[in-house]
C-alpha cells in the first residue's frame, strides 16, 4: 500500500473514507485497490506523468478513490465546482488543457447540453447513467489491475483561484519528479499544526472541489484516520453526525457556524459533542461575536488558519492565542508575513497594506505570467492581494479580503465578473457590485446600477437584470437585490471609486 505515510500501518480493513447520509464506505485496502486501478487506466489511455485531467464530480467515493488515484500518477488534477454554469466549466477544461474529463452524468449541467461543447481531443468518461460520447469509468476501472503502475510518482491539484478581475486562473505549484507515497509539503505543514494522526476521525461538511476540504480530507487519510464526508451541509445533521461517528476533527467556515447557532437550543444541546477535539474554520473572516459564541458551546477547541488556494504563506491561531488576540487569523506558521504598500515596501506593525509572504512555497497562475507576476514584489515576495496589518507579537488582523472581493457562505466571489455580465445589458450604462452585510452569509452580492435611462428604473426591470445574470453565471455569484443610481462615483480617468459604493452599506 502506498498509503498511508510510514510508519503508520493501520489495519487494512480500517475504514478510510464513509459517505455519512449513504453509509458507503472503503477500507484503506479498497482505496488502495481503487487507486492503483485508477492510475492504470490513466496509463492505458496515454495519460503520462505532468498531463492534466478535469472531475466534475459531486462528493462521494468515487471523487475521492479518482483523486487518491491521480495523486499517485504524477498528474496535475483539476476538480471543477459542480455549481458553475456551462460557459463557466467550459473554459476552466479548455484552460487547464485537460487531456481527460470525468463528470457525473447525473448533474444538471448535462441537460444543458455540456457535451455537445466539449473538444474531441478531451477523452470523455462518466459515472451515473451511460452518456453518448462518454466512456464507461466503473467499467474500465473492473477491467484494470489492482496493482500498482511501475511508475507511480506524486501527483498535484491545480485548482482554479481568480482575481477581482477576469476569469479563474489555475493555481499551479511545480510537479517534482518524486516516489508517490512520500510526505509532501501539505502533510508536512498540517499534521503538527492539526495532530492529524490514525485516531482522527475527521468530519467534511463542505464540497470537496474546494481545496481546504480536498486537501485536508486527503492528507488524513495518508496519515492513517477516517475521514467522513457530507453530501451537502445541514446544521442538524452535521451535528449528529459529530455523535454518531464520536468525530475528533471538523471543519468549517464561519457560515456554518451561524447556522449552527441559528437551531433552537433544545436541538443543538440534545447531541453528544464530546469527543470534538479541534473545530478549524478559514475561508472567510468569522465575526467576532459569532467566534465568542461558538468558544462558549464547545469550548476552547476552536482554530482558525488563513491561506489561499496558492498555499504561498499559512497562518494559524490557537483558541487561547485568538482569546488574547480577538479577530486575529494568527502568525505565519509557513513562509514570512510582511505588510507592504503598493509599492511594495515593507511597513511597521500597526500599518495598514497589503499581505506578503516570503520564504513560502512558489506557484504561478497558469497560463497568466502577467498575473503571477502581479502577484510578487521586486523583492519577489509574494501576495494574494489581501489587505491587513500586524500587531507588535506578529499577529495578523485582516482588513479586506482580495479588495473587493465578495465571500458569501465561504465561498469567493469576483465582483467583476458579475460586472462584465450586466454591463452587456443593453439598458445599463454602468455599474458596480460589492459585497454587503448578511446575517446569514456574511455578505450578499449587490449590483448598484446606473441606467441609459434612469427613468426606467422600476422593480421589474431589477428582476430582469437578475434573471439576466442568472442565464450566464452560477446562482450563488448572481447579485441577491439590486439598486439604481443616477450616476456611479468615478474619477475623471475612468477609475471608479467602489469602496465609495460600498461604505453606503457598511
Amino acid at each position: 500500500m502506498l498509503f498511508p505515510l510510514k510508519p503508520v500501518t493501520p489495519d487494512p480493513q480500517k475504514v478510510a473514507i464513509q459517505i455519512c447520509e449513504t453509509g458507503e464506505q472503503l477500507t484503506f485496502a479498497q482505496l488502495d485497490h481503487g487507486a492503483n486501478r485508477v492510475a492504470r487506466v490513466l496509463r492505458s489511455l496515454g495519460i503520462q506523468r505532468g498531463d492534466h485531467v478535469a472531475l466534475l464530480l459531486p462528493n462521494g467515493l468515487d471523487f475521492l478513490k479518482t483523486c487518491f488515484g491521480l495523486d499517485r500518477a504524477g498528474v496535475y488534477y483539476t476538480t471543477i465546482n459542480t455549481r458553475l454554469t456551462l460557459d463557466e466549466i467550459v473554459h476552466i477544461l479548455q484552460d487547464c488543457d485537460a487531456r481527460l474529463f470525468l463528470m457525473d452524468s447525473r448533474l444538471d449541467v448535462v441537460q444543458d447540453g455540456l457535451q455537445t461543447r466539449l473538444s474531441n481531443q478531451v477523452l470523455k468518461f462518466c459515472v451515473g447513467e451511460p452518456l453518448a460520447g462518454f466512456g464507461d469509468w466503473k467499467g474500465a476501472l473492473s477491467d484494470a489491475s489492482d496493482a500498482p503502475i511501475e511508475d507511480a510518482s506524486q501527483g498535484l491539484d491545480m485548482l482554479y483561484s481568480s482575481g477581482t478581475t477576469g476569469r479563474p486562473k489555475g493555481v499551479k505549484w511545480p510537479l517534482v519528479h518524486r516516489p508517490a507515497g512520500e510526505r509532501t509539503m501539505l502533510v508536512d505543514l498540517l499534521q503538527p499544526l492539526f495532530s492529524y494522526g490514525e485516531h482522527t476521525r475527521y468530519l467534511s461538511p463542505a464540497p470537496l472541489y474546494h481545496a481546504a476540504p480536498l486537501r485536508h480530507c486527503m492528507t488524513v487519510v495518508k496519515l492513517g484516520g477516517t475521514i467522513y464526508v457530507m453530501q451537502h451541509f445541514d446544521a442538524e445533521r452535521s451535528l449528529a453526525w459529530i455523535d454518531r461517528f464520536k468525530i475528533t476533527h471538523a471543519q468549517w467556515v464561519p457560515t456554518m457556524f451561524v447556522r449552527l447557532l441559528k437551531l433552537p437550543e433544545e436541538k443543538r444541546l440534545q447531541f453528544d459533542l464530546s469527543s470534538l477535539n479541534m473545530a478549524l474554520h478559514a475561508a472567510a473572516p468569522c465575526p467576532v461575536e459569532v467566534k465568542h459564541r461558538m468558544l462558549a458551546w464547545w469550548g476552547n477547541i476552536i482554530h482558525e488558519y488563513y491561506a489561499g488556494t496558492e498555499n504561498n504563506g499559512f497562518c494559524a491561531i490557537t483558541p487561547d492565542e485568538w482569546l488574547s488576540h480577538p479577530g486575529s487569523v494568527g502568525r505565519a506558521r509557513q513562509g514570512r508575513l510582511h505588510i507592504c504598500d503598493e509599492q511594495g515596501n515593507e511597513l511597521p506593525a500597526g500599518a495598514t497594506g497589503l499581505v506578503y509572504f516570503s520564504d513560502g512555497p512558489e506557484f504561478s497562475y497558469h497560463k497568466d505570467p502577467e498575473k503571477t507576476a502581479q502577484s510578487r514584489n521586486t523583492l519577489g515576495w509574494s501576495t494574494l492581494g489581501d489587505i491587513g496589518f500586524l500587531d507588535p507579537e506578529g499577529y495578523l488582523y485582516l482588513v479586506d479580503r482580495k479588495a473587493f472581493m465578495i465571500i458569501s457562505g465561504g465561498i469567493n466571489i469576483y465582483p467583476q465578473e458579475v460586472e462584465n455580465v450586466l454591463i452587456d445589458h443593453p439598458q445599463v450604462l454602468d455599474v458596480a457590485v460589492v459585497g454587503v452585510p448578511d446575517e446569514d452569509l456574511g455578505e450578499s452580492v449587490k449590483a448598484v446600477v446606473q441606467l441609459v435611462d434612469p427613468l426606467e428604473a422600476n422593480a421589474a426591470l431589477s428582476e430582469e437584470l437578475i434573471a439576466f445574470c442568472r442565464q450566464r453565471l452560477a446562482s450563488f455569484k448572481c447579485p441577491r437585490s439590486i439598486d439604481f443610481d443616477a450616476a456611479l462615483p468615478r474619477h475623471p480617468t475612468g477609475k471608479l471609486y467602489k469602496q465609495l459604493v460600498r461604505d453606503r452599506y457598511r
